[in-house]
């Protein structure tokens, strides 16, 4: 109940154009469901960088790593839930068939007895969420909900791919003429 109450403040602060960069404050307030306007400080900020248009990702990859599977599987309905809540699309979840198996055989003895071995082995599981479409106040609100709730002994790798414009020196310089004058031009010379 908490959750969802919180998922759609959330989701009313990111329609919000002047304070979408920094609805993410709301997780710092706590149990309080304070809008981050409210604070002076805060809303001079967002009216002065209010201008500044919103960054665009055409894809945020989430590569998560964890030792249980379960606990995995449980953090990806979660995360599932949380988009859902906040219209973000998941384009793609998959993970590789075989967990990577790291073993270690080691003595039990320090000095000898090499017969007596013990072995030890982690299994690490990888599972990859990808959204696509996104901007970069939502993505920054997202992010930050869902590495907050990370669970215990699980990792976090965020790979942004942000659309750009195309640097001014690659841009090819406006013809002031037409293709055909040029070519008359060429054959006269």
């Amino acid at each position: 109940m908490a959750v969802r109450m919180l998922l759609n403040v959330f989701k009313e602060v990111c329609k919000v154009p002047t304070c979408a960069p920094h609805a993410s404050n709301l997780l710092r307030v706590g149990r309080q469901m304070a809008c981050p306007l409210q604070s002076s400080r805060l809303y001079s900020y967002c009216q002065s960088t209010g201008s500044e248009p919103d960054k665009l990702y055409k894809t945020l990859e989430l590569e998560v790593k964890g030792h249980d599977r379960i606990v995995m599987r449980s953090y990806q309905q979660f995360v599932q839930m949380a988009a859902r809540e906040l219209d973000v699309k998941i384009s793609k979840i998959w993970e590789p068939p075989k967990a990577v198996i790291k073993r270690w055989t080691l003595l039990k003895s320090v000095h000898i007895y090499a017969k007596h071995k013990v072995q030890y082995e982690t299994r690490t599981h990888y599972q990859t969420i990808e959204i696509k479409h996104v901007t970069g106040s939502t993505a920054d609100t997202f992010l930050e909900y869902v590495q907050r709730n990370l669970p215990e002994g699980m990792t976090m790798k965020v790979t942004r791919h942000a659309i750009e414009t195309l640097p001014a020196h690659l841009i090819p310089p406006a013809a002031s003429s037409s293709p055909e004058s040029d070519v008359k031009g060429q054959a006269s010379t």
